[in-house]
């Protein structure tokens, strides 16, 4: 299931102008242009940032999202119509032959349950036409991201058009293991009302992911940095093979 700032309406509004700066899409949309993809699979498309700029490059695009707040938001704007529009994950997908399918913005490590993110790893290697690529990111767990998750570092107060001043802090809840729990707590100055949102995200080495890839009939082509978040990601770039395996 979704986390709360993605399938409640009323944050799933704001979502984007609470994190505007998107230079993260940067390195995906050039991938996409390079290898001439004609089909993208966004899994996780949220808010459709992503997919949307896919679509005016002339991008065939499907978007799948378990959040139906945050799909309600993208369909709602401009180019809407272009992107093929889904509820569900990558478990759930109609017959494709994508040329690229992607997990931006981190949405890798919410997929938690080791079961689950091997039914991700397959549904999306299904939807791949043979050669076509499946690229993500995940935190490198030695930076320890987690540890500025905390209101000093991370409160803002951000005016929203048409819905008034927010304001916003994260919380650290938990570490166990690979597992990190936090909580994001929302303002909204204009009526009081506060609304909190708990993430679990599961950090998982490169060599641990790398292996899992292998066993979900992938081959690992490159893992590389995230050019505007040096040293702090691993993208993780994996081919179907053009013969079955």
């Amino acid at each position: 299931m979704a986390d709360e700032c993605f399938r409640h309406p009323r944050l799933a509004a704001v979502y984007d102008s609470l994190d505007p700066d998107r230079r993260d899409l940067d390195p995906y949309l050039r991938m996409a242009e390079e290898s001439q993809a004609r089909q993208v699979l966004d899994i996780g498309c949220g808010t459709g940032v992503f997919a949307l700029a896919l679509a005016e490059r002339g991008i065939e695009v499907v978007g799948v999202d378990p959040a139906v707040a945050s799909l309600d938001v993208a369909r709602g704007k401009p180019g809407g119509g272009r992107v093929r529009w889904i509820h569900g994950d990558a478990t759930s997908l109609p017959p494709l032959a994508a040329d690229l399918a992607t997990i931006t913005g981190n949405a890798a490590q919410e997929i938690v349950d080791p079961e689950e993110w091997r039914r991700t790893l397959r549904g999306a290697r299904a939807a791949l036409r043979p050669g076509g690529r499946l690229v993500f990111e995940t935190r490198i767990p030695a930076r320890r991201a987690w540890e500025k998750w905390n209101r000093e570092a991370t409160y803002g107060v951000t005016d929203v058009p048409g819905v008034g001043v927010v304001e916003s802090w994260a919380e650290l809840l938990d570490v166990s293991g690979p597992l990190v729990t936090f909580r994001w707590t929302y303002v909204f100055v204009a009526d009081g009302q506060m609304l909190t949102s708990d993430s679990t995200m599961r950090f998982r080495e490169r060599q641990e992911t790398e292996v899992e890839l292998a066993a979900q009939g992938y081959v690992v082509e490159d893992v590389r940095d995230a050019p505007d978040r040096p040293g702090r990601e691993f993208v993780f770039v994996a081919r179907r093979p053009e013969t079955a395996r």
